[in-house]
């Protein structure tokens, strides 16, 4: 899939190979047929390969995109599996679980036979194949394309069997020291003493390494696969007749889906925080769209409104011949009948339409839209709450009396500074200056101490900055203007502390 450049774009007849820098210098990593059948192959020199084959076109292999194009690749194969891991080893591939996908194709040879036909209408060169085990599978796909499937009563001793030894995925130093002892084809290990073989190896790795690779792809030692990402526990598709070309049937068939998926999380009691709509265009390219909810959601109506505002970033291209609904962050749901009226339910906060309308504001404004305050330890008024996404229930605050600590309802992001223009020495201020405009103080209540987090550091000490200054005792008041208004003001630090000069006044807060 690498991208060879004008020196590839001639006929397809010219020997090409792709080079890559080494310890030897250029050698060549692949070659096309043409140069193949020229005697140029992987491993080469590329003054050996040039020797071979004096007419030898080449270019640099460029991996970086050969991942990207095969990452590409196994987003839109995911359309025949969800479970779509990388081949491992020098060769460039893909493993597909197709455990209980292939009846949706019409059985495997049909599935191949369509995987195959599409792979090849993309201008893709490929070698697939079928078998009950990974091992097996890559093996196949690795002697090339002439047997995809195992044939109707083979076993996978038979049907390996004839299979170069270098398709098991082995370092080419194994492949090099098999050959020497004879041994080219995979059913020529089968016979022979296992300890005997590990003798033959100079290295306990490379013998280690063949015969978990036998074992393997004889199923005879599990191979654990690493998907590019998990199975989603619920998921349908929609195979469309005909490409579609507008959004509206876009809306028509998510619709559908989103009507059996809701089905099928209910008839299990479940509900769904996120859902991703895949849309596979015909020109092999995958169009996706995904919604948040806060908390585990089952009804259609609800999901296809938060799809409303996503619909629009899939552009149906050339064409949509199949859409498919997953879910994630499956969870149960607690069932119950709504109550009957705002008595009956024990409180004015409806948590359930309170999510739907966080659902709807991220879906429109984005992910962090919607937060909540929660509390936080600290003495520090400014310091004692945070602001987090909300998750689908409001945070639990502790009960505030309404004695003499009581707080007021609005507090300022940060303590606003005041100038006091008369005040009582360990006393509250008589007039003060807040925003340029002068007051005078009817009636004080306070003071409220509040000392000083030390454990914290100089930092959350409040706002006289770090150091020392940091370090003080804040006295709070609650004062009433000759106009009505009510503040939240404090002292920070007392007289004679010894800890940064005289104390300084701001107001933290209002009072209805």
């Amino acid at each position: 899939m690498t991208k060879p450049g004008s020196a590839a774009r001639g006929k397809a007849s010219q020997p090409f190979a792709l080079v890559e820098a080494g310890a030897g210098g250029l050698r060549v990593v692949a070659a096309n047929g043409a140069a193949q059948r020229s005697g140029v192959e992987a491993g080469l020199t590329l003054s050996d390969a040039c020797a071979r084959s004096p007419g030898l076109a080449s270019a640099p292999i460029d991996r970086e995109s050969d991942r990207a194009a095969l990452q590409g690749l196994a987003h839109w194969i995911m359309r025949y599996s969800p479970l779509v891991s990388p081949l491992d080893g020098a060769q460039t591939g893909l493993w597909l679980e197709t455990t209980g996908c292939d009846h949706l194709f019409g059985g495997e040879t049909a599935m191949a036979a369509e995987l195959t036909g599409r792979l090849s209408g993309f201008g893709i060169r490929h070698s697939l194949a079928i078998a009950p085990t990974p091992g097996a599978a890559a093996a196949l796909a690795l002697s090339g394309p002439a047997a995809p499937l195992l044939q109707p009563g083979e076993t996978l001793h038979d049907g390996l069997a004839g299979l170069p030894v270098s398709t098991l995925r082995i370092s080419e130093a194994a492949c090099q020291l098999l050959r020497r002892f004879g041994l080219t084809r995979i059913g020529q290990l089968y016979g022979i003493d296992r300890k005997a073989l590990a003798r033959r190896f100079a290295s306990r790795d490379l013998a280690d390494a063949v015969l978990i690779r036998l074992d393997q792809a004889l199923g005879l030692r599990h191979e654990a696969l690493a998907p590019l990402r998990p199975a989603p526990e619920y998921a349908v598709r929609l195979a469309c007749p005909e490409p579609l070309l507008h959004l509206g049937g876009v809306a028509s068939g998510l619709e559908t889906l989103v009507d059996q998926l809701c089905a099928a999380l209910t008839a299990h009691g479940c509900g769904a925080r996120a859902f991703r709509l895949k849309a596979f265009r015909s020109d092999g390219t995958v169009a996706e769209a995904r919604i948040q909810a806060a908390r585990p959601v089952r009804q259609p109506g609800h999901a296809l409104r938060l799809f409303q505002e996503k619909l629009a970033a899939i552009d149906p291209g050339f064409g949509i011949d199949l859409l498919t609904l997953e879910a994630g962050g499956v969870d149960t749901m607690e069932a119950g009948a709504p109550a009957l009226s705002g008595e009956l339910a024990g409180g004015d906060l409806d948590e359930t339409e309170l999510a739907a309308l966080a659902d709807r504001l991220t879906a429109r404004l984005g992910s962090s839209a919607v937060q909540v305050i929660t509390p936080r330890q600290s003495h520090i008024p400014e310091h004692a709450e945070t602001k987090t996404p909300y998750g689908g229930k409001m945070a639990d605050w502790p009960c505030e009396d309404s004695g003499p600590g009581a707080r007021p309802l609005k507090l300022f992001a940060r303590p606003e500074p005041i100038d006091v223009l008369a005040e009582v020495p360990d006393g509250p201020p008589m007039r003060f200056v807040w925003r340029r405009v002068p007051r005078r103080v009817a009636r004080a209540d306070g003071p409220e101490r509040i000392a000083p987090e030390w454990w914290q550091g100089g930092a959350a000490g409040g706002p006289g900055g770090a150091g020392e200054r940091a370090k003080r005792a804040r006295d709070y008041y609650r004062i009433e203007d000759e106009a009505g208004r009510r503040y939240w003001v404090f002292r920070h630090g007392l007289y004679g502390d010894g800890r940064g000069g005289a104390p300084a006044w701001y107001v933290q807060g209002l009072f209805p």
